[in-house]
């Protein structure tokens, strides 16, 4: 049983930890063996006659008993190996038969918190006594609430791991937060769609992995998986009224003489799609007896509900999850779409599926936990409906819309397209403005680099010294000159005198000297 695919119904319990079934024997019982006689004489046979006569009324006897034994121990070989197991050895079907111990690969949820959803069960399955106590919890537990209250006794480790697992996925949740919140800018924020992505877990709480983390993670993935098949139908709806629309649209573009033909070309490739062999209905008899013959290799006539159940249980929990039943489809969906012609779409196959699944589930499933013991099994082969089904009707039968959900439709994408050229316009204006003002802002510096540039060339008809790139002036430091600069003083005019000397004043030329 898929692991994600079994948090559909219930993201834990049956789902996460199945109850393992005791060891089934795959291969043919043991035969017993003959038991050796002791190292003795030889064989009467290889005897002389003249001992063989000695031996008397006795040995005589014994020779008569030994055809009689023989006969026996021949008829108890042959009931063994005529013995049939109840199960079949699936090493001999066609196909690989799962290993014990070996890991199969769940399928993806679908869930934007998927991988986290798998971590943290994988964590708790290591638990011994949370594991048996997942074990035997049902549907109703689970949903209440009731497992979650187990999570305190769980040990140290399995805590401690938990609560990283926590951490790092609220780190990734604000990593999505900030880059929605860059996205749209000032467009506008949605905030409950932001908050909407933290109801898996206590965001109030982001260090610790409490037992309300767990049951918010149990009821998010349980609300959020059985909506899951819900929202893949609508995306289908709008999947093909977009075909549709293109189509009709690509037509207009056409002249009369093209669209004649491009009409002519679908209609042809309708009618081909629609040339199938009939498909059965699924989980009837008949539709069951061809995956028996074709895809396992066994005898219709030998046709077994109870080995079937078993044979297609891959991981043997004794459940049929929505996996393990949309693998028995292979074959009626290959009917009808083939990867390699033109009319046929994936897509629409993949809708197919899902369609046989949900209705072998609603057929089938009567606990409604998203999975299929043995026993509804059983019962629904007991059913007149599996004996004689209903005809069934596949897509290309079925209006998927109607005109006025397609023009309902195409008037929702013209509104689009509308907001999206208005937004593409505003966002032009924009582009332009600050276009206008980076052109602005270039003349301006133009200008000033022009004003600096006649600045500089005045002052060095003056005689000072020029600007520097910024408009600085160019000033040289005290003492500092150039060569063949040096300073030229008349004769008689006052020079500096060294520290500590004090100047004289010049005598008067008019005193009268004796």
């Amino acid at each position: 049983m898929a692991t994600g695919a079994g948090a559909a119904g219930a993201p834990l319990g049956r789902h996460t930890a199945p109850r393992r079934a005791a060891p089934r024997r795959t291969g043919p019982r043991r035969v017993p063996q003959p038991l050796r006689s002791p190292p003795g004489p030889p064989p009467a046979h290889r005897r002389s006659s003249g001992r063989c006569a000695a031996a008397g009324p006795r040995e005589m006897k014994r020779q008569s008993l030994l055809p009689q034994q023989c006969i026996l121990l021949m008829t108890c070989l042959l009931v063994a190996l005529e013995a049939v197991p109840i199960d079949i050895d699936k090493t001999k079907v066609k196909g690989e038969g799962h290993v014990d111990g070996e890991k199969i690969e769940n399928p993806d949820t679908g869930l934007y918190y998927d991988e986290y959803l798998r971590q943290v069960i994988d964590v708790l399955e290591t638990d011994k006594h949370f594991r048996e106590k997942l074990q035997t919890a049902d549907i109703e537990e689970i949903k209440s609430g009731k497992l979650s209250r187990e999570l305190d006794l769980v040990s140290h480790h399995v805590r401690t791991r938990l609560d990283e697992l926590k951490r790092q996925e609220v780190a990734r949740l604000r990593m999505l937060i900030k880059a929605k919140m860059d996205s749209v800018q000032d467009t506008g924020i949605d905030h409950q769609a932001l908050l909407k992505q933290f109801e898996h877990l206590n965001h109030q709480n982001p260090d610790t992995f409490e037992p309300k983390d767990l049951d918010m993670l149990i009821k998010a993935a349980t609300s959020d998986l059985e909506n899951y098949d819900k929202t893949r139908h609508e995306e289908f709806k709008k999947y093909e009224m977009m075909k549709e629309h293109e189509r009709r649209e690509y037509l207009k573009t056409l002249d009369e003489e093209k669209r004649q033909r491009e009409e002519s070309k679908f209609e042809e490739m309708k009618k081909k799609h629609g040339d199938h062999p009939k498909v059965h209905h699924p989980g009837s008899k008949d539709q069951l007896k061809e995956v028996w013959e074709e895809a396992d290799g066994l005898d219709p006539n030998e046709f077994d509900p109870k080995t079937f159940f078993k044979l297609h249980d891959v991981n043997n929990d004794g459940f049929l999850d929505e996996q393990e039943l949309e693998a028995l489809f292979t074959k009626e969906l290959e009917k009808v779409y083939d990867p390699k012609n033109e009319e046929d779409d994936m897509v629409e196959m993949e809708e197919e599926r899902l369609r046989m699944r949900e209705h072998v589930m609603n057929e089938v499933d009567i606990n409604k936990d998203r999975l299929v013991t043995l026993e509804e099994f059983l019962r629904a082969t007991e059913k007149k409906e599996f004996l004689e089904p209903d005809s069934w009707e596949t897509l290309d039968q079925q209006q998927l819309f109607t005109e006025d959900e397609l023009k309902e439709f195409e008037s929702h994408i013209s509104q689009q397209e509308d907001e999206l050229r208005k937004k593409a316009e505003d966002l032009q204006k924009q582009k332009e403005e600050l276009q206008r003002q980076h052109d602005q802002l270039q003349a301006q510096k133009q200008e000033l680099q022009q004003v600096v540039k006649q600045m500089e060339q005045k002052k060095l008809q003056q005689g000072n010294p020029p600007a520097g790139p910024a408009g600085e002036l160019k000033l040289q430091p005290p003492g500092e000159h150039k060569v063949g600069d040096a300073p030229k003083h008349p004769a008689g005019d006052d020079q500096p005198l060294p520290p500590g000397h004090v100047q004289e004043p010049a005598a008067r030329t008019d005193q009268v000297h004796p």
